[in-house]
């Protein structure tokens, strides 16, 4: 299956944490990063999700939000840091590609006003925050 999300980092479940309606996957993508995924336990139960068992998160670009401060307060669950590593401008929007541990890429969308406002340039020090609902997870059948 080809699949237009541009962030698709595999690995392996670390934890599943079931709730009422949803459940908390931790899947661990290495190098020390993890990648925290919300979905609903009848998605976890139809994935046969459960600790060790190989998975895919996949994030799209758009859902992806930078921050120059590593630090910034949020209620997102996901905060992978890296360098850009290039930034493709366009006429509204502009993509901007992190390098992660492991040299991994994390592809986002932003505006070009926010790519000036946070003077986000290449080599720089980036955050991705990512919601842990705007998380697919993804297995082989």
């Amino acid at each position: 299956m080809l699949i237009s999300a541009r962030n698709q980092f595999p690995g392996l479940v670390k934890a599943v944490q079931k709730g009422a309606v949803n459940s908390d996957v931790i899947l661990d993508i290495g190098d020390g990063l993890q990648i925290f995924a919300n979905i609903t336990n009848d998605a976890v139960a139809d994935l046969r999700l459960a600790p060790g068992r190989p998975a895919v998160a996949l994030i799209k670009s758009s859902f992806v939000i930078l921050t120059s401060d590593s630090n910034t307060r949020t209620s997102a669950r996901n905060r992978l840091t890296g360098v850009i590593s290039d930034i493709i401008p366009g006429s509204v929007n502009s993509e901007v590609k992190l390098r992660l541990a492991g040299n991994r890429t994390l592809t986002a969308i932003v505006t070009l006003d926010a790519l000036k406002e946070m003077g986000l340039v290449k080599g720089g020090s980036c955050t991705a925050l990512i919601k842990a609902s705007h998380v697919l997870v993804a297995v082989d059948g």
